[in-house]
């Protein structure tokens, strides 16, 4: 059977985190989407996306094909009513369709929107992904799942003696490497993937996940709800945050209630506010609406796509988005919407070439071993130029 992982509107709900992958390539918890669908089913999995995406995301179809919706994430309940699909039937929530199996000839036509003569009615509550911040707001619940799946029968390997670790649910991967740290899991799992390091006197409070080939620097304090992806560098203070991966918060500064892509830096002594002055309630920047939209929520911090980076000393207030490719830098807070290619700051911005973007991005994937700016790469980010266009008014 095919896993086919597909996009519904929560992938422009998502903007600008989607712009550069399907909905089910969003880190939350210890693993993508996509990647607990393939855990729970033990099945390679493919998306169904946009067009201009499906070049670096492509689909695979076979005689028995799986769709699942993207900005699902599964659980026990979940698991059970897709398991007893059989060809042709549709599992839908309300409206909402969460899976649907086909045959070949039906899934090469594959509509969102078709109307299923056999669906079956679920009634169950279950998590799902609609908006940036519910990439963090959720996380807590999906690390703590996470953690079950990945750890189920396993023992942990044995980390330094020099390390202090209060309560039950620490698991360190072989290679994970810790140092003069403390670990408290009283309030929730830690999970250290193979090769990461915890450098000497950072405090880690669960729940909490570091993902592989990822560093954690001196004296970092980091609070529960967090996760730091792979092949990332931390430092300073986080709280509630999630870094996807390929991704540099390596200095003093804090971090909460926030999302970081890949690819992101963040400069040295830079900050996010996560709660206005009024304590009142924090407002986003919406893509498909384009304006700003109540979140329901009194802490919310930082969205940032990929590629995006800012300078030493760089200041986001409340609920800031920096969309894809962004270049932030210069005294004084941005405003609260920082749009996909653009280069500056408080005094003003303007359009980020994008050739001299994509020399910046050549010169970061340069640094990693395991992943190469193809073609594929370079066309995704013209495309999200084009995109994009509209909303670079300077």
């Amino acid at each position: 059977m095919s896993i086919i992982l597909f996009d519904d509107n929560a992938h422009q709900t998502l903007l600008p985190l989607t712009y550069t992958r399907p909905v089910a390539d969003l880190r939350i918890g210890i693993l993508t989407i996509a990647e607990k669908w393939a855990k729970h089913l033990n099945s390679d999995f493919s998306f169904y996306t946009l067009d201009y995406l499906q070049a670096k995301f492509p689909v695979k179809i076979e005689a028995d094909n799986l769709f699942i919706n993207g900005a699902v994430c599964p659980d026990e309940n979940l698991l059970e009513a897709i398991d007893k699909l059989q060809i042709g039937q549709a599992l839908k929530y309300n409206d909402q369709l969460l899976a649907v199996r086909l045959n070949q000839a039906d899934a090469g036509s594959f509509d969102l929107q078709a109307e299923f003569s056999n669906v079956v009615d679920y009634t169950n509550l279950f998590v799902s992904i609609r908006y940036p911040e519910d990439i963090f707001r959720k996380n807590d619940i999906e690390l703590r799942k996470d953690f079950s799946l990945l750890t189920k029968g396993r023992t942990s390997a044995a980390i330094s003696s020099t390390n202090i670790i209060l309560g039950n649910d620490f698991f360190a991967e072989e290679g994970a490497v810790a140092e003069c740290s403390s670990f408290n899991t009283t309030n929730g799992p830690i999970y250290l993937a193979n090769n990461t390091e915890v450098w000497e006197g950072t405090h880690i409070r669960g729940p909490f996940a570091i993902c592989e080939h990822s560093r954690v620097k001196m004296g970092a304090k980091i609070y529960g709800g967090t996760t730091i992806g792979p092949y990332s560098t931390v430092g300073g203070e986080i709280n509630n945050a999630v870094i996807w991966g390929y991704s540099a918060k390596g200095h003093e500064g804090y971090l909460g209630n926030s999302v970081l892509g890949e690819w992101c830096n963040i400069g040295a002594d830079s900050n996010n506010s996560n709660l206005k002055n009024n304590y009142a309630e924090v407002r986003l920047w919406d893509y498909t609406t384009q304006r700003f939209r109540k979140t329901g929520l009194q802490f919310c911090g930082l969205i940032m796509a990929d590629h995006a980076k800012c300078g030493i000393n760089t200041m986001f207030n409340t609920g800031t988005v920096v969309g894809v490719g962004a270049n932030v830098f210069g005294a004084g807070f941005p405003r609260n919407f920082v749009t996909d290619f653009s280069w500056g700051g408080a005094q003003g911005f303007e359009v980020y070439a994008i050739n001299k973007m994509l020399e910046t991005a050549q010169k970061v994937f340069d640094r990693r071993d395991n992943r190469v700016f193809d073609e594929n790469e370079q066309n995704l980010l013209k495309k999200i130029f084009e995109l994009t266009e509209e909303f670079r008014r300077f």
